[in-house]
């Protein structure tokens, strides 16, 4: 049986690149059985295989190397027992991270399919949830760079950046809607998902019947659309009860094509009282 076998073959028996091998040299994580001292070259013998057999086993768990190095530094049942265990509940923590990043691809994919083929300059009457948002109530004029207030949410809410693409909306009072003042903002808000994990103060857009319309452009874009719901919601014998909801779904952040921009507008309504 062969004593010694070069670096190139023992890369090829555990389908090893050799690089890694002389990482793993370097580090004194599986160092040569022989090195020649004239030529450097490195040589493994088959007593070996089972240090390397079990490297690669805890490899293929994602085990780092620093945690398989101090294993065999103190080779035991025990401290195997115990680093499988650490490995599991590390593998358990990550499973999670990724099915919350999975939901958010989910949920993330659904909206801009649904803003890409939304119908747009059309009236809807619809019934929304509540839904938790961080807001910050500010003027805002329209027309205003919207990322300085952005970035004043993000840190009086304390969220992260990640949190805001395709979730950020403005809100105009309702006083001024029914003034026709279309041309300011009175807060901005973020929509929170439960896999945001948020931890700051949670505010909530109410439940509620709603007029909604979609249109193609930005909050710039906005006042001939509240019109349009305004003179619609009259005819309908309804009134606006409460603060706009705008959300620009698809915007620099998807696109850098302008006409592909698309907003929708969501006034609170109710029936209107009848005159005595």
């Amino acid at each position: 049986m062969k004593n010694l076998f070069t670096i190139g073959e023992m890369g090829g028996l555990f389908r090893t690149n050799i690089r890694t091998l002389r990482y793993y040299d370097d580090i004194g994580l599986l160092k040569p059985e022989v090195v020649d001292p004239k030529t450097g070259y490195r040589y493994y013998s088959a007593r070996q295989f089972e240090r390397m057999n079990t490297i690669k086993y805890l490899r293929n768990l994602n085990m780092p190397l620093d945690k398989i190095k101090a294993f065999f530094e103190n080779r035991d049942t025990l401290v195997m027992e115990h680093i499988l265990e650490e490995q599991l509940q590390e593998t358990r923590a990550q499973l999670a991270r990724l099915q919350a990043i999975e939901r958010k691809l989910t949920t993330r994919l659904e909206q801009l399919d649904y803003a890409m083929h939304a119908q747009l300059d059309q009236i809807h009457a619809r019934h929304l949830p509540a839904r938790p948002a961080a807001v910050l109530k500010k003027e805002i004029r329209q027309g205003e760079n919207l990322e300085y207030p952005i970035r004043e949410l993000e840190r009086t809410s304390q969220l992260p950046p990640a949190m805001f693409l395709g979730k950020v909306g403005v809100s105009i009072r309702r006083e001024n809607l029914l003034a026709g003042q279309f041309d300011r903002f009175s807060a901005i808000f973020v929509l929170i998902e439960e896999e945001d994990n948020y931890k700051g103060e949670t505010a909530w857009l109410p439940e509620g019947d709603f007029l909604t319309i979609w249109y193609a452009g930005t909050h710039q874009d906005s006042a001939i659309y509240y019109k349009k719901l305004l003179a619609h919601m009259d005819t309908l014998g309804l009134e606006c009860c409460g603060d706009s909801v705008e959300i620009t779904w698809i915007d620099s952040g998807f696109t850098d094509d302008t006409e592909k921009y698309v907003t929708e507008l969501q006034l609170p309504v109710r029936a209107k009282a009848p005159h005595l």
